[in-house]
């Protein structure tokens, strides 16, 4: 079998048939290659594993990384956007902490295949 864009044909169709339908949609698969862009600064992933640590207000995290503190909103957000992060107003200061267990999971898991 022939993909109209593709230029060659399945060795294995029957393996191709299998996985076709577990495919996640197109759409979603960009969305996931969106985040791992995000996730692929290394600013970015500095900010996320100090957060994964204990939520931060911008003026500790860019002492922290020696940064400013324009660098680092900047990155923040950037994360905001990506929905990895949250941040909440308390008097002066906004404090960000990660958006769910979900990225702690992603950063944990990550750094353990880099250091296999």
């Amino acid at each position: 079998m022939q993909n109209k864009k593709s230029d060659c044909e399945a060795i294995n169709i029957n393996l191709v048939e299998k996985i076709r339908p577990n495919m996640p949609a197109k759409e979603l698969l960009y969305d996931l290659s969106d985040f791992f862009k995000v996730m692929g600064d290394g600013t970015r992933i500095q900010l996320l594993w100090a957060l994964e640590e204990s939520e931060m207000c911008v003026g500790d995290l860019a002492v922290l990384l020696d940064m400013t503190k324009s660098a680092v909103s900047h990155q923040l957000k950037v994360l905001r956007t990506a929905k990895l992060v949250r941040s909440e107003k308390r008097g002066k200061n906004v404090y960000y902490a990660l958006n769910d267990h979900h990225v702690k999971t992603i950063l944990e898991k990550a750094l353990e295949h880099v250091c296999e």
